[in-house]
This record gives structure tokens, sequence and C-alpha cells, in this order.
């Protein structure tokens, strides 16, 4: 049988005070709530039935928290090109706030002033993701929302600002992977849950269509 290609797990952090609140949060280290702790947990139930040959995360606290509460955090290599899009001026102020000032801002199509556009983002991921396409074996990421929306675009080729089609939760668990030749999504999203003797929706794919 030909070996199965490699799939990126890709792995939110857990809830926290401000993404409780809709803040934007990216290079604050904020710890995760008590809410946060427990969806970390139940990451590790989720992904139970999973074997990984790398352990990336972001060195940020709540990336690294959910990374150790998952089980993982024994083999885990910081990168720090997976912290989060650094929102400058508008760090911890919601959507709503900011468009208050500035009518029908977009973080995708403006950025944000003092700190980072989409394409800042996909120069720091570009490198990683093509180091992960050719990774033997599969790969979890523990990492924050807009960095892992960015890299899914660029996993899929797509530019960069295409992230924002890719809603992400907190304590999520989504999957890249391949149909044949083609980088596509396995799995997107998912929320982690249920009891000991469920039936994981994370088992290993078969790859797609044959």
């Amino acid at each position: 049988m030909p070996e199965r290609p490699p799939e990126i797990v890709l792995v939110r952090h857990g809830e926290t005070e401000w993404s409780r609140s809709g803040r934007h949060t990216g290079r604050t280290d904020i710890l995760l709530t008590a809410a946060g702790r427990r969806q970390a947990e139940l990451v590790a139930f989720q992904l139970r039935d999973r074997a990984f040959t790398r352990v990336l995360t972001s060195p940020l606290t709540r990336a690294l928290e959910t990374c150790r509460r998952a089980g993982l955090d024994g083999s885990a290599e910081l990168c720090d090109d997976l912290v989060e899009w650094d929102y400058g001026a508008y760090e911890g102020r919601t959507t709503a706030e900011i468009r208050a000032e500035r009518p029908g801002w977009s973080l995708w199509d403006d950025g944000a002033p003092g700190g980072e556009v989409a394409a800042d983002v996909a120069s720091r991921v570009d490198p990683l993701m093509t180091e992960l396409r050719v990774t033997r074996g599969d790969v979890a990421v523990f990492a924050h929302g807009h960095v892992l929306r960015v890299l899914t675009a660029r996993w899929l080729d797509l530019p960069p600002a295409q992230g924002r089609r890719f809603a992400l939760s907190t304590a999520t668990v989504s999957v890249l992977g391949w149909e044949r030749e083609t980088p596509v999504i396995v799995g997107w999203n998912q929320q982690c849950g249920g009891e000991p003797g469920e039936a994981s929706l994370l088992g290993r794919s078969t790859g797609g269509m044959a």
C-alpha cells in the first residue's frame, strides 16, 4: 500500500477573556480562561488516536497551554512564525470599536496601523507551509485564529486575504491534507467534545478519493 501523504492538524488555542469578548489579541500574552483550559483538555481526547512526527506551537502562552493540556508539549517545537497577526494600534480592540472610527474597516483588506497586513503574515507562514508539505508523517500545529487562516489560504495556493473565508473558533481542530497531488481541507473548525468510547471525528483519513 502506498504511503499516505502527511496531514497537518491545526489547533486554535482555547478561550481567553479577550477572545470571548471579541477583542483582537495579537502579541499580548494572555492566559486561557477556566473554560479555555477545559476546552484544551477536550482537544487531547479528540486527538487521542493520532500520532505526530512533529508538534509545532506558537510561543505565546495561550497556545503553549493548549498544547500542554492536549498532552503534546513533550515533543513540541516553539515556532515564532506561528505568533498571531500583529494588530498594532488595534490590539485589544473590537471590530465594532474600530469601525466606529474607521467605517468599513477590514483586517483582511486594510491590516492594522503599526502592525501587519495579510501579506506580512503570509511572508512568515509561506516558508513553514512549504516545509510542512514535504514533512514525512502528520504534524500538529497549535496557534491562533488569524495566522492559521492565512496558513490555510496559502496551503490551498490562495492569496493570503482569502483566509477571511475560513472562520475558526477557539479550541477547534482542522485538518489540511491532500487529494492526489492537490492540497485540500480534510476537516474544518471541528469542535472538540465527547466522552470515552465515542468515535473521534479526526481519526486518520484515507487521503481523499482513490
